[in-house]
C-alpha cells in the first residue's frame, strides 16, 4: 500500500516538476545562457535527422546541457550531448 502511495504522489508531482523545468529553460533563455530549442534541433537535424523523441535540459559541470534522443531515418536511436549556450555536440552515442 505505501508502494502506491508514494507512486501515486511522484505522478501527481510530475506536472509540477516539469513545470518548474520549463520555467528554468525559459529563465535561462532570457538570460542569453542557452539558445532556442529551434536552434538546437536544426543542430539535431543536420547531425542526425530523424524524429525526436525526448529533450532534457540538464546542468553538467557548471553549464547547460541539451539530451536528445533521435530516432534516426534508418531506424537507429541516437543519444546527443549538446551545449546549450554554443550548440556543439559533446557527445554521440548510437545503438546498433
Amino acid at each position: 500500500m505505501r508502494q502506491m502511495l508514494v507512486l501515486l504522489a511522484l505522478l501527481l508531482a510530475a506536472p509540477a516538476l516539469a513545470d518548474a523545468d520549463n520555467d528554468r529553460a525559459r529563465e535561462a533563455l532570457a538570460r542569453g545562457e542557452i539558445l532556442p530549442l529551434s536552434r538546437i534541433l536544426a543542430v539535431v537535424e543536420r547531425e542526425v535527422g530523424g524524429r525526436v523523441i525526448e529533450i532534457d535540459l540538464d546542468r553538467d559541470n557548471g553549464r547547460y546541457v541539451y539530451d536528445v534522443e533521435v530516432l534516426s531515418r534508418d531506424g537507429r536511436l541516437v543519444e546527443l550531448s549538446i551545449d546549450a549556450a554554443t550548440g556543439a555536440v559533446l557527445d554521440r552515442d548510437e545503438d546498433d
